[in-house]
């Protein structure tokens, strides 16, 4: 079972939420949270798989939330559900930790999909916001060159952005799960990432995708 933490301003936002979720035997939500400094009480306290987080919270903003969950939860994996498609906000929320970007308007079926792939490993984003990261990638400035990648590396990050989870990449290399999450924590660490999307955007920035 998949234990969630619902957080956003709007209660009846939140009920709603609450309510699809609960109608799939697969979620359970342990804990609801209007604010960012409940929020940080709730999770504390129940340790959900994942928080669903909108970024416009009172108190302590959704971008700093993330913050504070992947350093005080670092079991905790936030999925960004918000009304807000801006560049600057989404930039934000990844470098922030975010493991995903999705927006309120998506289908229920679509958001249960990606709360199971994010807890697969996988990074889910809506398709407008996958869009903006593009663009990104084709005006930003190319990044200083990183340490040297290995083929396997490279490899392993084409796999990433192709949504593959950990397990799926293991399976498709024939290797262990275990050494696939040390691949990509060496990854993060030559890319400078923080998470899967960081990484690849980072990646193909420089051109070694």
């Amino acid at each position: 079972m998949i234990r969630v933490v619902v957080v956003d301003d709007h209660e009846i936002v939140r009920r709603g939420i609450a309510a699809i979720l609960q109608g799939d035997p697969e979620f359970e939500v342990v804990g609801e949270a209007g604010d960012g400094e409940e929020a940080l009480r709730v999770i504390h306290a129940t340790h959900p798989d994942v928080a669903l987080v909108d970024v416009r919270l009172p108190r302590i903003s959704g971008i700093e939330l993330c913050y504070r969950i992947q350093h005080d939860v670092p079991g905790t994996v936030v999925l960004i559900l918000t009304g807000y498609l801006d560049s600057g906000v989404v930039q934000e929320c990844i470098r922030a930790g975010a493991r995903g970007y999705v927006l309120k308007d998506v289908a229920s079926t679509d958001l249960r999909r990606s709360i199971r792939e994010l807890v697969r490993d996988g990074s889910p984003v809506d398709p407008r916001v996958a869009r903006m990261m593009f663009n990104w990638l084709q005006e930003g400035p190319a990044d200083d060159v990183p340490d040297r990648l290995t083929l396997r590396e490279i490899e392993i990050l084409r796999l990433i952005a192709e949504g593959l989870t950990n397990r799926e990449i293991a399976q498709r290399l024939c290797l262990s799960e275990n050494t696939i999450k040390t691949y990509i924590q060496n990854l993060y660490q030559k890319l400078d990432a923080h998470n899967r999307i960081e990484a690849v955007m980072r990646a193909t920035k420089r051109g070694l995708l």
